[in-house]
């Protein structure tokens, strides 16, 4: 401790006597002599070199100390710099995913996007076309009874174009159109299809139909303009011809009809005439011969009150009746008109009725089917009157069932059964082309009973026989 502090008091004096220039160094290691005390010297300058070091020591020893709390922070801080760089770069790696499956979604939807555009465009082209191409007038109007489509049809139709016509009255622009502003205001109110037939006896025929718009963001009506004034004739001239062919069948039947009590009556009257020349004349016998020629001339009588009957029924209204009603009362016609058929007398005929229980009554026209079974009937008597065995007994079956909506009835009879040849041929008309249908007897066929039956009544017939078995005709008929 005094060493330091007498070297710091050296140390002082140096100092001072640095300040002057020309002052000796070593002036304090002089002895009184003059000689210099080297050992002082030395023990100074270890003294001055120790302090030094020592400072200098502690200057590194604070030094390291802060250079070891510098590297703490600075590894805090590099590992914080380390974490933020890990969290950052999962961030922006989270971020590229979303952002390349944002991108990829954007691609997608821009693909979808440009797809829906192409299909649109395609539709929007396929709608136009369709509207460009159809057959029809189509007309479209807003609520305001202002045009928005005319398509070629209606522009050739009517000679008017449809920019002069676009976003105008429909009145004003085509005054001669037939629809109505009421019949548009009647589409409006029931919010459904109006269906209008508008004809010109000999001229033109058209369909109409009115359907509303029923989309809010877009009100109006469109007008489906059909012209069939072409197949209207087509379809009469087709029904003509039909009619011709079962006017020539009936006609073929009737005379047939007609022909058997007819000639009978002539049989009669010969043999009354003559009866009437011999000398002397029976009475008796003449006044049953005039007798059976009455009643042939009132079997033809019932044929042509049949006749005319059928012919008036015609153009009416589809009646509630009961089928069972209908089947008996053609029979009692048929006694009348069916006395004689084939050589085979009607009441020698075996009738078997099987009705099943609380059958509904049917909407039907009672005349026409009546016909059918006297057409049935008429055809059974001709297959019995062919069977030459004298020991067969003629029977004809016929039952009627429900199933679900429909009413069947069974026609039987064990005549002579219709072959395969004639069965190709028995419910179309006599009037064919084919030669080989033309030679099947008109009076046989059942053309006109497949009318009434399918047309009249939407219903069906269909006819099974085989040899030597029964005949038997199906008839389905609709109960709706």
């Amino acid at each position: 401790m005094i060493t330091m502090k007498k070297t710091l008091a050296i140390s002082c004096l140096l100092f001072s006597q640095f300040a002057s220039a020309d002052a000796d160094i070593f002036w304090l290691f002089r002895e009184i002599d003059g000689s210099t005390n080297w050992q002082y010297i030395a023990n100074f300058s270890s003294g001055i070199f120790i302090i030094a070091l020592l400072f200098v020591v502690i200057r590194l020893f604070f030094s390291r100390r802060e250079a070891h709390q510098y590297n703490r922070e600075l590894e805090e801080i590099r590992a914080q710099l380390e974490k933020r760089v890990v969290e950052r770069t999962a961030t922006l790696n989270e971020s590229n995913s979303l952002l390349k499956e944002s991108n990829q979604a954007l691609g997608d939807e821009i693909a979808e996007h440009l797809s829906t555009t192409a299909q649109l465009r395609q539709s929007e082209s396929y709608i136009t076309e369709i509207l460009q191409s159809m057959p029809l007038m189509l007309i479209g109007l807003d609520k305001d009874n202002q045009i928005t489509q005319w398509n070629p049809r209606t522009e050739e139709v009517s000679g008017l174009q449809a920019d002069a016509v676009i976003g105008r009255d429909l009145w004003e622009s085509y005054a001669e159109i037939t629809v109505t502003p009421q019949q548009i205001a009647e589409a409006h109110k029931k919010q459904s299809a109006v269906f209008i037939k508008h004809s010109q006896r000999g001229q033109y025929h058209f369909n109409i139909t009115i359907y509303p718009l029923k989309d809010q963001s877009v009100t109006g009506v469109v007008l489906l303009i059909d012209d069939i004034t072409q197949q209207v004739n087509s379809e009469t001239m087709l029904v003509q011809k039909d009619k011709m062919s079962l006017m020539g069948e009936m006609a073929s039947t009737m005379a047939h009809d007609i022909n058997i009590p007819l000639r009978a009556m002539l049989k009669s009257v010969k043999t009354v005439r003559q009866g009437l020349i011999d000398e002397p004349f029976d009475a008796v016998a003449l006044r049953e011969t005039l007798e059976d020629g009455v009643i042939r001339g009132q079997q033809a009588k019932s044929v042509i009150e049949n006749l005319l009957d059928f012919s008036g029924s015609g153009g009416d209204a589809k009646s509630m009746a009961s089928i069972h009603d209908i089947i008996e009362h053609s029979v009692e016609l048929a006694e009348d008109v069916l006395s004689v058929t084939a050589g085979l007398r009607f009441q020698d005929i075996e009738f078997k009725r099987e009705y099943a229980e609380n059958l509904p009554d049917l909407p039907c026209y009672s005349t026409e089917l009546q016909q059918v079974f006297l057409s049935l009937i008429r055809h059974a008597c001709t297959a019995l009157g062919k069977i030459e065995d004298l020991d067969h007994v003629p029977c004809i079956r016929i039952s009627v069932t429900q199933l679900y909506d429909d009413l069947w009835v069974r026609f039987q009879h064990n005549g002579q059964s219709v072959s395969d040849q004639d069965q190709q041929y028995l419910f179309e008309s006599f009037t064919a082309d084919d030669s080989e249908a033309s030679q099947y007897e008109a009076e046989q066929r059942l053309s006109f009973t497949h009318f009434i039956v399918t047309e009249q009544h939407q219903g069906q017939i269909a006819v099974m026989s085989e040899p030597d078995q029964e005949t038997t005709f199906s008839i389905q008929l609709p109960l709706k």
